[in-house]
């Protein structure tokens, strides 16, 4: 091998060892990327604990969005301090499949912010962890309260045949989205979509009043699933 090929090998090698940095970690920096990636997580914990609006809320999913942040940050602590330990990390996790079924896609935005939090944390990136985690808090608490102010509900009523015109007419001053009507001899059933505010249940007390519906039912609906 002439000189000229084992200068450019040189080149190469000194080019790519000037951009892989790899930073040393002592135990301020453990502890403010873990600490960082904590907080995160506890405030990723808080806002799903108190502003989740799905069908069923899982404890046990919201305390695994704390563990996701802390692991995923100090993977990448790991990653960022050695080529040998990331390059096997990463073969490792190459191979891990997780299956588990997701019941609201909300979780998944959960699970990527979880996951984003402790990449930010894990990089050092203290401020822009805990920034992006408050910033986008505040994003669905505002949109959580939007939505609390008028919620889609399923109304189902079932009547007589003899109650039927009345219950027409009851329908014909509201707001509401056929789903679902079924007739059996004698008796229907009417379910319909409606938005209800402030869980104003005015509309249950318009058709009970009704002489022959023998129940109405009110189900808050989210489009797939009814709670």
């Amino acid at each position: 091998m002439d000189m000229k090929m084992m200068s450019i090998i040189d080149d190469t090698i000194a080019l790519f060892s000037d951009d892989l940095k790899f930073t040393a970690l002592t135990p301020s920096t453990i502890i403010a990327a873990m600490l960082s990636s904590l907080i995160c997580g506890v405030i990723i914990y808080l806002v799903y604990r108190f502003c989740y609006r799905g069908v069923v809320y899982s404890d046990n999913f919201n305390i695994l969005l704390v563990m996701i942040t802390s692991i995923t940050g100090f993977i990448i602590m790991t990653i960022s301090s050695n080529v040998v330990l990331s390059l096997g990390m990463v073969g490792a996790l190459s191979i891990v499949r997780f299956r588990s079924a997701i019941k609201d896609p909300l979780d998944i935005g959960f699970l990527f912010w979880s996951i984003a939090a402790g990449i930010t944390a894990g990089a050092g990136l203290y401020f822009v962890a805990l920034l992006g985690t408050v910033v986008i808090a505040v994003i669905y608490i505002v949109f959580s309260m939007l939505k609390m102010t008028k919620r889609n509900y399923l109304l189902i009523v079932h009547y007589s045949d003899e109650a039927e015109e009345n219950v027409n007419a009851v329908l014909g001053g509201m707001k509401y989205r056929l789903k679902n009507r079924t007739k059996t001899a004698g008796s229907n059933e009417l379910t319909i979509e409606i938005k209800v505010k402030n869980n104003d249940t005015s509309d249950l007390s318009r058709f009970k009043g009704i002489e022959g519906v023998t129940s109405v039912t009110l189900l808050e609906y989210n489009g797939e699933y009814m709670n």
